[in-house]
């Protein structure tokens, strides 16, 4: 279970995030939907505790009621808390096969490693191939699933998880994320499209740095739908924040 407090984030005298309060539940799946600059990009840095936000964000962040608010990312990651990024890096040397383990750190089989792979519709020979620019975006995107479908995390943020695949992986990306709430796996969503947020459970529209509606996907698109100034259409925001 994933809690935040009253997490706002502030730069350049600007409010970013403003005191966004909320609980992920164990096993749901959840998408945050918003234009681009509504805040999506920089909450998943302060939750994620990466480089630039760590101690720079006001509020409490809490994994299983342990509060991580000051928790360096790799010990938030140690406590199941993981990400999907945009962009999958590429590492120059590193095979398919050594990423999906960590380098040795999980003792995954060769069959669940191609197990995994299939699932994200790669084939098994992927494993001998390098995680660098000989793999296009689209691929390493699936490499990037697989290893969270190996990993099992307890909360899994997808920074825009459609990224570089095609419009026909819908049906693979749900599979993951079904395959993930099997495992009692939190999924988080960020994302401003329709069909990834109707996998999910419940969704959450961000608007000006703030949570300004939550529901079921089917209410929330609608909503997002209306206009493409949701947040004046919603709930007032002051003319300098609206998106």
């Amino acid at each position: 279970m994933l809690t935040i407090k009253n997490l706002g984030y502030s730069t350049d005298g600007k409010d970013i995030i403003k005191g966004i309060n909320y609980t992920f539940e164990d096993g749901k799946t959840y998408a945050i939907l918003g234009n681009n600059g509504t805040g999506k990009s920089t909450l998943v840095k302060a939750i994620m505790g990466m480089h630039g936000y760590i101690n720079k964000h006001k509020g409490k962040i809490y994994m299983d009621n342990d509060e991580i608010t000051d928790a360096p990312l790799v010990e938030r990651a140690k406590k199941g808390l993981s990400i999907t990024l945009q962009e999958p890096v590429r590492f120059k040397g590193i095979s398919v096969k050594n990423y999906l383990s960590l380098g040795g750190k999980h003792d995954f089989s060769k069959e669940k490693m191609e197990e995994a792979l299939e699932m994200v519709g790669l084939r098994k020979e992927y494993l001998n191939r390098k995680v660098d620019k000989t793999l296009s975006g689209g691929e390493r995107k699936r490499v990037e699933l697989a290893s969270i479908i190996l990993l099992k995390p307890k909360v899994v943020i997808f920074d825009e998880p459609d990224s570089g695949i095609d419009m026909m992986s819908n049906t693979m990306l749900k599979d993951v994320f079904e395959e993930l709430r099997a495992n009692n796996t939190t999924v988080i969503s960020i994302t401003h499209r329709e069909e990834i947020s109707r996998i999910a459970d419940r969704a959450l529209l961000l608007c000006g740095g703030e949570i300004k509606e939550e529901g079921t996907p089917e209410k929330i698109n609608k909503l997002y739908k209306e206009t493409c100034d949701v947040c004046d259409h919603i709930n007032e925001p002051e003319e300098d924040e609206r998106v």
